[in-house]
Formats: C-alpha cells, sequence, structure tokens
C-alpha cells in the first residue's frame, strides 16, 4: 500500500522501540522468574511431603493399618495439587479439605504419636501448605492483562510507522524485497517474543516447549 501511493516519512524509531522491546522485554523476564518460583515451590512441596511421609512411617506406635491410610492421604494431595495446578480452576476449598485430613490424622490420640514428632510433622506441613498457597498464588495471578494487551496493540500498529520509514531510508526506486523482508522479519521477531512471553506465562498446562512437566513432582513417579 505504501509502495502504490508512494507514502514514506522519516521518524526516529528510538520511542517506538522503546514503547514495544522495554515492556516485552520486561513481561517475559516476569513470566521466565514466575515459572523458576514454581519449580522451587514445586520442590519444597514435594519434599515437605515425602519428608512427613517418612516421619509417620519410621514410627513404630503407629499401627501399619494407619501408615497405609496416612500415605494414601499425603499421595492423594499431591495428585490433587499436581491436578489444580494443570486445570485453570480458580477453586481451591476442596484441596484445603484434604490437606487439613493430616492435621485431624496426628492430632487423633487413636495414633499415639509422640508430641516431638507431631511437632516435626506440623512443621514440615506448614512448608507443605506455603508451597501450596504460593504454586495457587502463580496459578491465578498473572502478567497484568493491560500491559500485555498494550504490547500486542503495537506490535500490530508498528508495521504501519516501520514499513514507510523503511522505504524513506531505501529509496523508492530501490528493490521492494528489502522492505518487505526488514519489515516482515521485524515483525517475525516481535511476535515470537510475545508468543514465547504468552507460553511462559502459565507454564503449568503443557501446552509450551517450556512448560514445567508436572510428573516430575509426584510422589510415586
Amino acid at each position: 500500500m505504501f509502495f502504490r501511493l508512494g507514502i514514506n516519512f522519516n521518524v526516529d524509531l528510538t520511542l517506538l522501540s522503546i514503547a514495544i522491546i522495554f515492556p516485552l522485554v520486561f513481561t517475559i523476564r516476569s513470566s521466565f522468574k514466575r515459572r523458576e518460583k514454581a519449580l522451587e515451590h514445586l520442590s519444597k512441596f514435594l519434599s515437605s511431603l515425602k519428608t512427613v511421609k517418612y516421619y509417620i512411617l519410621s514410627n513404630d506406635k503407629v499401627v501399619e493399618d494407619r501408615k497405609i491410610e496416612v500415605e494414601n492421604l499425603l499421595f492423594e494431595i499431591n495428585i490433587k495439587t499436581i491436578e489444580h495446578l494443570s486445570k485453570r480452576n480458580d477453586d481451591i476449598k476442596g484441596l484445603d479439605e484434604i490437606v487439613h485430613q493430616v492435621y485431624s490424622f496426628v492430632s487423633d490420640k487413636e495414633n499415639l504419636i509422640p508430641y516431638k514428632l507431631r511437632d516435626r510433622v506440623f512443621r514440615f506441613m506448614k512448608d507443605t501448605h506455603e508451597s501450596i498457597e504460593n504454586l495457587h498464588a502463580i496459578h491465578i495471578h498473572r502478567t497484568p492483562i493491560s500491559l500485555m494487551a498494550y504490547c500486542e496493540v503495537f506490535i500490530y500498529i508498528f508495521p504501519l510507522i516501520y514499513a514507510p520509514t523503511i522505504i524513506y531510508n531505501l529509496g523508492l526506486n530501490d528493490a521492494d524485497w528489502i522492505a518487505y523482508f526488514i519489515v516482515l522479519l521485524t515483525q517475525f521477531v516481535l511476535i515470537s517474543l510475545y508468543n514465547i512471553q504468552n507460553q511462559l506465562e502459565y507454564p503449568f498446562d503443557s501446552i509450551g516447549v517450556d512448560d514445567i512437566d508436572l510428573n516430575n513432582f509426584k510422589l510415586k513417579r
């Protein structure tokens, strides 16, 4: 269109680059940090569940049937947490109720769990609670929608300003394919960066190649 109408002008692209590249890089870095934090909380979550399991199973005063019960309960907490993260569901009430059953089990006088062991279990269950809450926060809170919309709008507007500037710098009599190549390549880079950020935004859905493999954080793997 710009070639046909002979439209070209010279615009300083520095401000436009700042308007697009800076917020886009900022959102990518933010999404990457959220992904790394999610990995830390998942590791802490799994290790705390394993520690509680070992504490209970090593207690001679707990009968074998009750050990199997608490082991299944911890396994259910692990599976329910992973299922919660893999689905875009904000409701965590059911998971809270399952986690609370560990407190009921340890506090039950019939289990004859010593106070010292009980305190240790509660301490590591605190780590489990903290990890679940942090993962849930990452699960439901993401990059502000307004910032994402701002980046997308400017990415689509950018060629309308960039193309005439490229034509002005190259000249109308030069080869058209150079202008096409430069504009398409630039737009391809911007769209690719935007898609990378969009994939990193939600690291639990197993859609992007860089998403977290939740199967690596199961008790039974």
